[in-house]
C-alpha cells in the first residue's frame, strides 16, 4: 500500500484537475519545486493509484443521449459487494458505488431513450441474482458538472 498524500501532492492534483495536460514545468513554477520533483510525484501517484489522468467526456455535448441514474436494491445486505462488483463488470455503466440510504447501490449510464433504458436495465440489471428491484431517473438539463468532483478534500 503507498503512502498517503501530502500536501504537496494534493496541490499537484489540484493544478491538474482542470486541466491534466498542463507541464510539469508550469505545475512546478507555480508550486515553487523542480520539474523533476512534479515529475517523480505524478509517476509515484499514477504507480500507486492513487490518481489516474485520463480524458473525461462532456456530457453536454451529447445531443441524442441522457445519462441514467440506475437505483438497485438487493434481496439481502450481504450481497450489495457481490451485485455491485458484478455491475462494474458491465462496461456500459460509467460509475457504480455501494450507497447509503433508500437503495443500496447506484449505477449510471448513458441511453439513447427511455426504451433504451428499459431494455438495458432488463437485460443488463435485473438478471442479475440477488436484485429485488431498480428504479431509474434520466438527468436532462445539468446547470453544473464540475470533471473535478473527485478531487481530494482536505
Amino acid at each position: 500500500m503507498g503512502r498517503e498524500l501530502d500536501k504537496l501532492d494534493r496541490e499537484i492534483v489540484e493544478k491538474l484537475s482542470p486541466d491534466a495536460r498542463v507541464s510539469n514545468r508550469q505545475i512546478a513554477d507555480e508550486l515553487g519545486v523542480t520539474e523533476g520533483t512534479v515529475r517523480a510525484r505524478v509517476k509515484r501517484m499514477e504507480e500507486q493509484k492513487q490518481i489516474r489522468i485520463t480524458a473525461v467526456t462532456n456530457i453536454d455535448r451529447f445531443r441524442d443521449a441522457a445519462l441514467a441514474y440506475i437505483w438497485v436494491e438487493v434481496e439481502r445486505s450481504d450481497q450489495t459487494r457481490a451485485i455491485a462488483e458484478a455491475l462494474a463488470e458491465v462496461p456500459e455503466l460509467g460509475f457504480v458505488g455501494v450507497m447509503l440510504g433508500r437503495s443500496d447501490i447506484l449505477a449510471i449510464t448513458m441511453v439513447k431513450n427511455t426504451e433504451h433504458l428499459a431494455r438495458f436495465v432488463h437485460s443488463n440489471i435485473s438478471t442479475i441474482p440477488g436484485v429485488r428491484r431498480t428504479e431509474s431517473s434520466l438527468g436532462v438539463n445539468f446547470l453544473k458538472h464540475d470533471y473535478r468532483m473527485a478531487r481530494i478534500v482536505g
